[in-house]
């Protein structure tokens, strides 16, 4: 596919995005990549070598080129889904002007003084553009949304890496796709003008996580590529469900964390009675896209927080994992451990400790079947006066892995479960105390003694005098 830079041109972004569909030599090659959109406020952007897809290598080198260039303050526009099919469905690309549903998109293009459009990144480098920014930048994600970027003062002086999550349609409705673009297209325009009227310097991006539209060539096009994805989308539905959502999680926490829990619970003792909340459903529900406002993460520390509303009457209640890693000279290796996880409502933390408990190698993820504040507990409150004496936390299945994560898939698990588990301890105990006692009746079968001498009834009779 054809990529091209636009200058000040009077055509529309999704006219231009048209016209280099129109240049498609592959067809079936078109589903499984994304556009990606990049423009700044100040700078210049060299044109792009046209004619093919752009891979991970070529998308950071574009990348490394622009903020080279251009201003150290990024806005990244992350979208769940985005092909280059909605451009031309929903962006006036026919002359409809009254359809489109990117004037913002399409104003900003024309005013900047330098744009690039990408029709064909392939999705696994839109997957990674988290990742890397933030390594050229040398700063973690900070995950905004418009009310809270009005509220941030910004330098121009000093990298800052802003990530805005936008939605997009889910179903057969067009016109509901078509309003969440255009809603998102209005979440792009109030950003820039904060921006602008912060007079802050800044470079956007506009791309998404992977393609809205998959055909089943993508299948087909290869036999054994093809059949591990008809696994992973209809063949194995719940493990991709899990998958689904670690990616989610992934992908809005920075590219550095990977949460996967078959149940997340909370209680709250309230006049001597525990009430339990359920999260599992608001967090791996099938569709749910976790809010993640305040996830960060650096080579030592990665911070995961979850987002909820009305949790046990709290309106704003947070579930949050704090992790780190660090060198310990005795073993030679690093090691990451679960700091603490907190509970943050209505302006109250809640703190629970793990790093007695839960820790692995950094290159490995943390798995265990339990992890509770109660029975046999991984997390223990912080001090005897903390909150988290009020609560209870359990977590069923629960794996994690806050470092080194590539590919979106965790890495060998380190199990809580030693070697030695109940069962197995239970069946030692039972056959050492079988061996005692069969060690004990051949020891006295051992001591038994013959006597060396027999009565003889032939011989001459003892008589025992009765009186003196």
């Amino acid at each position: 596919m054809a990529a091209w830079t636009l200058r000040g041109r009077r055509i529309s972004a999704a006219a231009a995005v048209f016209l280099a569909l129109l240049n498609v030599l592959k067809p079936a090659s078109c589903d499984e990549q994304v556009p990606l959109v990049l423009w700044t406020s100040g700078g210049s952007q060299a044109p792009p070598t046209a004619g093919h897809i752009v891979g991970q290598q070529q998308l950071a080198s574009y990348l490394e080129k622009a903020l080279d260039v251009g201003p150290h303050n990024v806005v990244l526009f992350l979208q769940d889904k985005m092909s280059i099919e909605d451009f031309t469905m929903y962006g006036g690309a026919f002359g409809n002007k009254q359809d489109n549903a990117f004037p913002n998109l399409e104003g900003a293009l024309m005013s900047s003084s330098s744009s690039l459009v990408l029709p064909a990144v392939s999705w696994p480098a839109s997957n990674a553009v988290i990742g890397q920014l933030q390594d050229q930048l040398d700063t973690s994600p900070l995950y905004m949304d418009p009310e809270t970027l009005s509220q941030l003062r910004l330098n121009a002086s000093s990298p800052a890496l802003l990530v805005f999550r936008l939605p997009y349609g889910i179903g057969a409705d067009l016109m509901s796709a078509k309003e969440i673009l255009s809603g998102n297209d209005e979440v792009i325009g109030q950003v820039l003008n904060i921006m602008k009227s912060q007079s802050v310097p800044y470079t956007a991006i506009y791309t998404a996580l992977r393609p809205s539209r998959v055909t089943s060539l993508s299948v087909e096009a290869g036999l054994g590529g093809g059949r591990a994805l008809l696994q992973a989308r209809g063949g194995y539905r719940e493990r991709g469900r899990e998958r689904e959502t670690q990616r989610r999680i992934k992908e809005r926490a920075g590219s550095c964390i990977l949460l996967w829990a078959k149940s997340l619970s909370v209680s709250i003792l309230r006049s001597g009675r525990w009430e339990e909340h359920d999260l599992t459903p608001s967090t791996f529900g099938e569709g749910v896209i976790p809010k993640l406002d305040g996830s960060s993460c650096d080579k030592t520390k990665a911070r995961l927080v979850l987002n909820y509303e009305n949790v046990l009457n709290h309106r704003i209640f947070k579930l949050i994992f704090a992790l780190s890693q660090r060198h310990y000279k005795v073993s030679a290796r690093r090691w990451f451990t679960l700091d603490a996880v907190e509970l943050e409502y209505d302006g109250t933390k809640a703190t629970f400790n793990g790093s007695r408990n839960i820790y692995a190698p950094a290159e490995y993820s943390y798995r265990c079947e339990s992890v509770t504040s109660f029975q046999w507990p991984l997390l223990v409150p912080r001090t005897s006066k903390d909150p988290a004496n009020q609560w209870r936390v359990s977590f069923e299945d629960f794996q994690i892995q806050g470092f080194n994560v590539g590919g979106g898939e965790f890495s060998y698990a380190s199990d809580c479960a030693g070697f030695f588990s109940p069962g197995i301890w239970m069946g030692l105990i039972t056959s050492l105390l079988m061996v005692l006692v069969l060690t004990y009746g051949l020891h006295m079968i051992m001591q038994l003694r013959t006597m060396d001498r027999f009565d003889d009834p032939k011989g001459p009779a003892i008589s025992v005098p009765q009186t003196e």
